[in-house]
């Protein structure tokens, strides 16, 4: 038998260091030759690690969430023949040291308690008057309502309130006083056994508290809304979109069939705010723009490339539709429908979720009426879309129902002065409203 020590292999790209996301295996699992042992991650891209080897697992040299440089050991392996490592005194070792001791099981208290003592106790039980064996029995007893519906439990003031701020339900204590009296010892009494009663009336404390590391993807969400918000002096600005005309367009367009034409896809309202924000952008440049704040350097980009925040089961991503100055509303469409897909099962590559110069964010349907959107730093501007509501809008003469729609808008006030950002979202919100306009070159 030998040993076979995994070291971390280089991911590519110039990649130092990785962070540990998962473990597929444990300590003295049996592996076959491309079983996944673990998962890493580097900026937001995810790496399988597989087994050379077929083997044993006898060590794993990291934790969740820890980093590990490239050419590092991770996982050490008992294989047939002579492994890639000579025998070293101190492996094997080291692999039990890292196992954590057996558990020793808990004693039962009853069974390990000497019985020729506690047996005569049990035979000969004392005799209690009548009241007295009321009174215990109403202390511990836990199944059910300890008095009949509808009946009020009596009890002070003050034990009312310490009940109450305790969120014990008084109808579910037993009182051991006059008439049935509730006390403090009977609040005492039921914070002893509080869960087993709590159960069945639907009321329970609960003191628990889960620790959660924070790891992978959710880490470098953390990561980089906290640097955003440290650096860049954010200034929202909100503004009212009636979109009825909008939505008419949009309804027509995708009911509409041409024979011989390729099927396109039914679209939503994110392409025709992309082509708005791309006719926006041409009027002003800066607000395409990422912010070197190290070097002190605008980078003002020519290629219009719209992140759109996505919610994935992993946690928040920003696909990346590429040059939308170059693509019609049909291409929009798709595109965005595309990432969406391989954002959500995991398949988006890394140029696919980077390289973005502004961002759409959008909740859809649960977007709120106005929001305070994060700058994707280093970008200078983010176009946050809240929900459409139909609402009464005043026409000169008489209330009308119209479909309307707020864009909560952020920018970097180091860049962007709040007059340029007001100029750029009546010019969005002038296109959105009249929509024909998008479609004029």
């Amino acid at each position: 038998m030998g040993e076979h020590i995994i070291k971390l292999p280089d991911v590519g790209e110039g990649v130092a260091e990785a962070e540990l996301v998962e473990w597929h295996v444990k300590v003295g699992d049996i592996v076959r030759e491309d079983t996944v042992l673990a998962a890493v991650m580097t900026d937001k891209a995810t790496v399988e690690i597989p087994s050379p080897v077929d083997g044993e697992i006898v060590w794993l040299g990291a934790e969740i969430g820890d980093t590990v440089a490239i050419g590092s050991p991770i996982v050490r392996l008992q294989v047939a023949g002579e492994g890639n490592v000579k025998p070293q005194g101190g492996a094997n070792a080291e692999a039990v040291a890292a196992e954590p001791p057996a558990k020793l099981p808990t004693p039962n208290p009853e069974s390990a308690a000497p019985t020729t003592k506690a047996q005569p106790k049990a035979s000969v039980p004392e005799a209690k008057p009548a009241a007295a064996a009321s009174k215990s029995s109403a202390k511990i007893s836990v199944s059910g309502a300890p008095r009949p519906e509808g009946e009020k439990p009596l009890a002070s003031p003050a034990v009312r309130l310490r009940a109450k701020e305790a969120g014990i339900d008084l109808r579910q204590v037993a009182g051991t006083g006059p008439a049935g009296r509730i006390g403090h010892e009977d609040i005492e009494a039921f914070l002893t056994r509080g869960p087993q009663v709590a159960k069945a009336s639907g009321l329970a404390r609960n003191d628990a508290v889960e620790d959660i590391k924070v790891v992978g993807l959710r880490r470098k969400i953390a990561e980089k809304m906290s640097l955003s918000k440290a650096r860049i002096p954010h200034i929202t600005y909100v503004e009212e979109i009636d979109v009825t005309a909008l939505e008419e367009l949009r309804a027509a367009l995708n009911k509409e069939k041409r024979a011989g034409k390729a099927e396109r896809p039914k679209l939503t309202l994110l392409p025709f705010l992309m082509r708005a924000m791309v006719k926006a952008i041409s009027e002003q440049p800066q607000l395409n723009s990422l912010f070197d704040d190290e070097a002190g350097i605008i980078h003002q980009h020519g290629g219009i490339h719209i992140g759109i925040a996505a919610q994935t089961p992993s946690g928040l991503v920003v696909p990346v539709v590429k040059h939308a100055e170059a693509r019609d509303i049909w291409d929009c469409g798709a595109e965005v429908v595309r990432l969406a897909e391989a954002a959500k099962s995991g398949t988006a590559s890394r140029d696919e979720l980077s390289g973005s110069t502004i961002t759409i964010t959008s909740l859809g349907a649960m977007g709120g009426v106005a929001t305070t959107p994060v700058i994707n730093h280093p970008e200078v501007a983010i176009i946050g879309v809240n929900k459409m509501m139909v609402r009464p809008v005043w026409d000169g003469t008489q209330f009308i129902p119209r479909k309307m729609m707020n864009l909560s808008s952020s920018f970097d006030h180091r860049v962007i002065d709040g007059w340029d950002a007001a100029v750029f979202i009546q010019r969005i919100k002038a296109l959105l409203e009249t929509p024909a306009l998008i479609f004029v070159d």
